[in-house]
């Protein structure tokens, strides 16, 4: 019996891990077949109410308030979030506390998106009223077109039935994503329907990874006496000095009008080596051409660059002229990569 007894535990153990992976695969089916409900369901009567929501965030002149309660409050937390750092101005505005005083927040010029999946939660009666007193644009998203909320809104986003995760059919899992998914596509129509590019973006996530990719060369650069330069006609000697010295591992090569023609990197002199290689010229070992980028290109754009073309640097130019270097540590050090 003292054998069997890590045997039996293993098989245990395994078994749990079975049952638990079988566990996630059923969640994922049912979640993914509510994404499934709500994407055909924007094919038909949700495609024009979700148009319509979308004009009138668009044209709203005030912010938009998104609200909700339990797990649909805690959607609409991030719906908000989502809204307001993709160029939306938004907040939000807890369902329960509007009545409490968080009405004040809310003006005229604003446009409110509820979230309730059932439409009929007390708390948000109080908003309700609220908005229809002072002509205040309402949207709710609910699965209820017959519901109190629905009616009163000016646009009712009525989402597809569908069937929780959970295997008693009661833990908000499935309506949760797909409340989450509408809000985050009114979101990304905005952003597409206003224009907003990378550099908007980067004006709003200027902390962290994200606003490290948004940085530009021109941020990260070394430049002046720091970029490794050296003219055409340059003996290997003079040029392995300036790598040696400049500490990139690369040299950028020029002609006479200081146009950048070639680069000699630790390849080359791997690729040339040869017992003449130190009194041979530059012209004859560099790689002509080589990849340049510009100051104001992104910091995600050039570590592509780096990663797809398996280099450590890259020369900075401005009009073909060199003006500084970004190494790949650079990048490491701000955080991009």
């Amino acid at each position: 019996m003292a054998q069997t007894k890590p045997l039996m535990a293993k098989s245990s153990g395994t078994d749990h891990a079975n049952a638990a992976i079988q566990s996630a695969l059923r969640t994922f089916d049912a979640e993914g077949s509510g994404i499934s409900a709500l994407a055909a369901a924007l094919q038909g009567p949700l495609g024009t109410a979700f148009a319509a929501a979308v004009e009138m965030i668009r044209e709203a002149k005030g912010r938009v308030i998104v609200t909700g309660l339990g797990k649909s409050g805690h959607v609409a937390r991030k719906i908000a979030a989502t809204f307001a750092s993709t160029g939306t101005p938004a907040f939000f505005v807890h369902s329960a506390e509007a009545s409490h005083g968080d009405l004040g927040m809310i003006t005229a010029d604003d446009v409110i998106v509820a979230l309730s999946w059932s439409g009929e939660q007390p708390e948000m009666r109080s908003l309700i009223t609220y908005a229809t007193r002072f002509r205040i644009a309402l949207i709710a998203m609910t699965a209820d077109s017959d519901s109190t909320l629905s009616k009163a809104a000016n646009v009712a986003l009525t989402l597809p039935k569908a069937r929780e995760a959970c295997p008693h059919n009661l833990a908000p899992t499935t309506s949760s994503l797909m409340l989450l998914a509408l809000g985050d596509a009114l979101a990304i129509a905005l952003l597409e329907g206003r224009g907003f590019s990378s550099v908007d973006f980067s004006v709003l996530h200027p902390g962290g990874k994200l606003g490290a990719m948004l940085k530009y060369a021109r941020d990260l650069m070394h430049s002046g006496e720091a970029v490794p330069l050296k003219p055409l006609g340059t003996k290997m000697s003079d040029a392995l000095v300036e790598m040696s010295s400049k500490g990139f591992g690369c040299v950028a090569i020029v002609d006479a009008g200081g146009y950048i023609v070639g680069i000699v990197t630790d390849g080359d002199l791997r690729r040339h080596m040869r017992p003449d290689l130190m009194t041979a010229r530059v012209d004859d070992v560099m790689t002509k051409n080589p990849k340049t980028i510009g100051r104001d290109m992104l910091a995600s754009e050039a570590l592509e660059i780096l990663n797809s073309s398996k280099i450590t640097a890259l020369i900075v130019t401005d009009a073909r002229k060199p003006v500084g270097i970004v190494h790949l540590h650079d990048l490491l050090r701000a955080g991009v990569a």
